[in-house]
């Protein structure tokens, strides 16, 4: 680089340098910002921001995770105050429409996994908390993120234009008059930074959250956000309020629900860290939210299944004839889980180990969580406490890992005698998940309706073409 292009970056660090001084001149005196900066910081934890703009091993809000859509592979942000791989230049205003409108410094959209739609009901006082804070207190990073490159024509930023007229929510959180104080904060909490609906929800074909059926449950990659509205069958009509605070703080219920996946990752970031008042505001507002039935539930996901063992059968009287009646998922369960889930598959007398019945992941109609555990494992950390299950779907220091097949036979088996006996899991269903969740159809349309549209134009260009050459001048003249 030249002695001017250096000279020109050093000017333009100064006065990055001399914005953001700026700036913290303008935020008022030291104690002030400092309240400012604190409440962005919790604002931001509640958002859950760190989980998805901090990749593995990564600095913090630096960028670069892999998140997997439907749709492709997105990329998260770096939203550091690095001037030139972060937001170090963006203004209030602008990082306010990203933040809540969803359009970036240079105009450009962003793809509705940054939850904008949700973030959409912040309050001005709330959004000015959060830029205070990452403009101010994030420490920046000069790290480019791996750019987001979804396959055509999802890869037109500008498509996202006309989704937003359609799906994006503009309106800022009003209070219900009519109801109390703490319901008000839960639905701000839970609609807004805590963005529940947007893994909670199911999607629409155009991607879009299907409101009517709000929090009934949807697919989110490998996992599946189950249904927690109040209905006591399909839902967690059945938890009481302090059944629900208990889980959000520490991602465990015993004989219930274990956090995993994306949850586990909203337990161990976010919720745990919020104060005992907003997950109880949080959970009497999730209490309220309405019924949503699935008819296909005969049961509750959290009483399927009893304890057994097929172990004194398969070891046969001698030791080596089996009578049963699944000696091969019995062979998985027994080499793979009793060892910590136990012969009977009650777990361990401390809890740490949990029941494989009376458990959400094995009761559930839906197999995802089970098959995405045993394929990916388990691992939150909350109050200092690490629980960990290794996944068995392989790593490069795996020696013999499951394959899809053995996955299915062992998942089926689990299924059979601790939880949902009538769900069965096929080996393309396992390798669905193993490949990240299922895909959308939305593509292969829009993909096709882009080739229509091409054919259409050109089909009309050679029409035009046709008539300006039967209609020329030149068309019948004498040589």
């Amino acid at each position: 680089m030249s002695k001017s292009r250096h000279g020109i970056a050093a000017l333009l660090v100064l006065f990055a340098a001399m914005v953001v001084t700026g700036i913290s001149c303008a935020a008022g005196p030291p104690d002030q910002t400092a309240a400012v900066i604190a409440r962005g910081e919790y604002l931001a934890t509640a958002a859950d921001c760190g989980a998805c703009h901090t990749a593995p091993d990564g600095k913090p809000f630096a960028g670069g995770l892999p998140i997997s859509t439907p749709l492709g592979t997105i990329y998260s942000t770096n939203i550091t105050p690095s001037p030139e791989f972060g937001i170090g230049l963006y203004t209030e205003e602008e990082f306010s429409r990203a933040l809540r409108r969803g359009v970036r410094r240079d105009g450009a959209n962003l793809y509705p996994a940054m939850p904008y739609t949700s973030y959409a009901i912040f309050t001005e006082d709330d959004a000015h908390a959060l830029y205070v804070y990452f403009t101010q207190a994030v420490k920046p990073v000069d790290q480019r993120a791996p750019p987001t490159a979804l396959p055509f024509p999802m890869n037109i930023r500008a498509s996202m234009m006309g989704w937003n007229l359609l799906f994006r929510n503009t309106a800022a959180f009003v209070p219900d008059p009519h109801q109390q104080a703490e319901w008000n904060r839960g639905a701000y909490l839970v609609e807004g930074a805590a963005h529940c609906s947007t893994c909670h929800t199911p999607r629409g074909f155009l991607m879009q959250e299907e409101t009517s059926r709000a929090l009934s449950g949807a697919q989110v990659g490998p996992w599946y956000a189950p249904n927690i509205t109040s209905d006591p069958t399909s839902g967690i009509g059945s938890w009481s309020k302090e059944d629900l605070v208990a889980y959000l703080r520490t991602g465990h219920l015993s004989r219930k629900a274990q956090a995993a996946g994306s949850m586990g990752e909203a337990v161990e970031k976010s919720f745990q860290h919020l104060t005992a008042s907003d997950l109880d505001a949080i959970a009497t507002y999730v209490k309220s939210v309405p019924a949503v039935h699935d008819p296909g539930d005969n049961g509750s996901r959290f009483t399927a299944g009893k304890a057994s063992s097929e172990l004194a059968a398969l070891r046969g009287r001698d030791g080596i004839t089996s009578d049963a009646t699944d000696p091969a998922g019995a062979v998985l369960f027994q080499g793979n889980c009793a060892s910590c889930h136990s012969a009977e598959a009650q777990g361990s007398k401390d809890g740490y180990y949990p029941s494989l019945f009376q458990n959400s992941a094995t009761g559930a109609k839906n197999a995802t969580n089970l098959v995405a555990a045993i394929l990916y494992g388990v691992d939150r950390t909350i109050a200092g406490r690490q629980a960990f299950m290794p996944g068995f779907g392989g790593h490069p220091t795996d020696a013999n890992p499951l394959s899809d097949r053995d996955i299915a036979v062992l998942g089926n088996y689990v299924l059979t005698h601790y939880g949902s006996a009538n769900t069965t899991i096929t080996e393309a269903e396992v390798a669905e998940v193993r490949r990240g969740g299922p895909a959308s159809a939305l593509l292969m349309l829009a993909r096709g309706g882009v080739a229509a549209a091409v054919i259409v134009f050109l089909g009309i260009v050679l029409v035009v073409f046709k008539r300006r050459k039967t209609f020329s001048p030149d068309v019948g003249r004498k040589a």
